[in-house]
């Protein structure tokens, strides 16, 4: 008996040790025992189309786009899922795998439909600004963002030992990535020429931001003029320089290169965002933010999210048949395989992931289209809500019963209808009446019963989407292909903001760790990105995600 009982015992003084054996094998102090990349670079390309991609591809070095495509994984039919396609949707979008109807940015700014105030989609009273003394600039922060974004769920996963760093010179390009709980968000302040912050993340800048702001690179940059990279005989795939389609910059007799920034500084450094020196500034700070914060220096996997937005300054302003948005790319470029050699150095080749996409994508410009025999127009919104508003006052007797037509959708004044006790489903149907005979429209939908509307189901899926009760107008305005909303028939420059390709097509292409090289050819959604990433990282996707990890890119 006592033989028995000393040999349970040891059994159970032997399960002890054992068992002590493997919780110490399974808690390391760091979690290396996880296979994560050390660092996740998110690269968004504000107004990037998809066939910028190859349209230029023979005149990219083998270290930037060509590398990606090489090395990476593309889907090369990637599209935005909802309506409308623009800047602070398209990044709240990537990073969350959510869409406005559930994450509740439903432009770059709204109507709030219960007061009929705008509000901006970063816009935070609450909060001051850090690193200059314009009092607007930084009174930003992500509280609009109604959903956790895939930085939060990584900082959530590793108990907030992963570091997330954004950067973009347009405030809501940084803010909206970095979601609820970066370490830090930072965007270009024109005014004062600094990178700054909001009180939201910190109290003040840390002193490597402060001393990269001392450098001035904004100055010295500008003053180095903007000429193209290559002789300007050897830009094939744009249009003559000084096109009737390109907008000019301001004291500017024409369009045509060089543009003398040096000579333009007194206008203020806000310049810089509207020519590709805004790219390269984005990423010097972005290879410092690499260097001075230990961005995947250890074994918890940072996230570093860079937006870079001039592409779409310029593009707004010369339209996609440009030299200027030509040279743009070719420049990004070169800045990308610098920053990828960056990388290389400091975190390891192959111990790093990068995505590169698009918040949307751009039209063609109008009167270029047209001069070149395709159908096309400009949607005059103001000169068409002003007859639509008489309309309504010729049966309801208020005035300015329609707010607005922002973001391709029809807001109602919900004060003034309740005040004169109108319907506003009567409203409506006369709205929709108009709207549908306008020159330009396909569609005029009451968004509240859009599933049982005669129209593509894709449009259906697009508009239903995008739209937020309290957030978003009541009717969709659905615009013929190749037609946008403008002030005039020949416009210059170029806009996006509608649910066709030439605006939803972007590029989506992953990198590095984790990643097999390939393309595919498979519909994925821009949604599709957020639980890519995350199921890479082995982390929970967001809590709004409505996409689908791409497997297929995946080793």
């Amino acid at each position: 008996m006592k033989i028995k009982i000393l040999f349970i015992t040891l059994l159970f003084l032997s399960g002890i040790s054992l068992n002590a054996q493997q919780v110490k094998s399974i808690n390391p102090s760091k979690n290396s025992d996880i296979p994560r990349p050390k660092l996740v670079v998110g690269i968004m390309v504000d107004q990037m189309r998809w066939d910028y991609l190859y349209r230029f591809y023979e005149r990219y070095s083998n270290g930037g786009f060509k590398r990606m495509l090489n090395e990476g994984f593309s889907c090369e039919n990637a599209y935005i899922n909802y309506i409308p396609s623009v800047t602070g949707i398209g990044h709240s979008t990537v990073y969350t795998g959510s869409v406005p109807a559930i994450h509740g940015i439903t432009g770059n700014e709204w109507i709030i439909q219960a007061t009929g105030k705008t509000m901006y989609c970063a816009a935070d009273s609450t909060v001051s600004t850090v690193g200059s003394n314009s009092e607007s600039a930084g009174k930003m922060s992500p509280k609009n963002m109604l959903v956790t974004s895939m930085t939060d769920e990584l900082r959530l996963a590793t108990n907030f030992r992963s570091k997330v760093i954004a950067i973009a010179s347009k405030d809501r390009g940084s803010i909206l990535p970095g979601g609820h709980t970066a370490n830090a968000a930072y965007w270009y302040d024109g005014g004062s020429g600094n990178w700054i912050s909001s009180t939201y993340y910190m109290k003040t800048l840390p002193s490597w931001v402060s001393k990269f702001n001392d450098q001035k690179y904004p100055e010295k940059y500008l003053k180095q003029d903007w000429n193209t990279l290559y002789p300007i005989n050897t830009y094939l795939q744009s249009s003559k320089d000084d096109a009737p389609y390109e907008g000019r910059f301001a004291g500017m007799s024409s369009s045509t290169f060089p543009v003398k920034t040096s000579e333009m500084l007194s206008g203020g450094l806000g310049l810089i965002t509207s020519t590709p020196y805004g790219s390269s500034l984005t990423l010097d700070l972005a290879k410092a933010a690499i260097d001075n914060e230990g961005l995947g220096a250890d074994a918890i996997t940072d996230f570093l999210a860079i937006s870079v937005s001039s592409p779409d300054y310029i593009g707004h302003q010369f339209g996609p048949n440009s030299i200027e948005v030509e040279d743009t790319y070719l420049r990004l470029d070169r800045d990308l395989a610098i920053l990828f050699s960056h990388l290389d150095t400091k975190v390891g080749k192959g111990n790093y992931t990068v995505f590169l996409t698009a918040d949307h994508a751009v039209q063609h410009n109008s009167g270029f289209l047209a001069d070149n025999k395709i159908s096309t127009g400009i949607f005059e919104s103001s000169a068409v809500l002003k007859k639509l508003n008489s309309a309504l006052y010729a049966e309801f007797k208020v005035k300015d019963l329609a707010l607005s037509f922002s973001n391709y959708a029809v807001s109602f004044n919900n004060e003034a209808i309740a005040a004169n006790k109108l319907s506003e489903d009567a409203i409506k149907n006369i709205a929709i009446e108009f709207l549908k005979k306008q020159e330009g429209v396909a569609f005029a939908i009451d968004i509240a019963n859009a599933q049982n509307s005669t129209i593509p189901a894709v449009y259906k899926e697009k508009i239903i989407n995008g739209y937020h009760p309290e957030r978003s107008g009541v009717i969709q305005i659905v615009l013929e292909p190749a037609w946008y909303s403008g002030s005039s028939p020949r416009s210059t420059g170029a806009t996006h903001g509608t649910l066709n390709p030439a605006d939803t097509h972007i590029p989506m292409v992953f990198m590095g760790w984790g990643i097999k090289q390939g393309k595919t050819n498979t519909s994925y959604n821009m949604t599709d990105i957020a639980p890519t990433i995350s199921g890479l990282l082995h982390i929970q996707e967001p809590n709004g995600n409505i996409g689908k990890a791409v497997i297929e890119a995946m080793k």
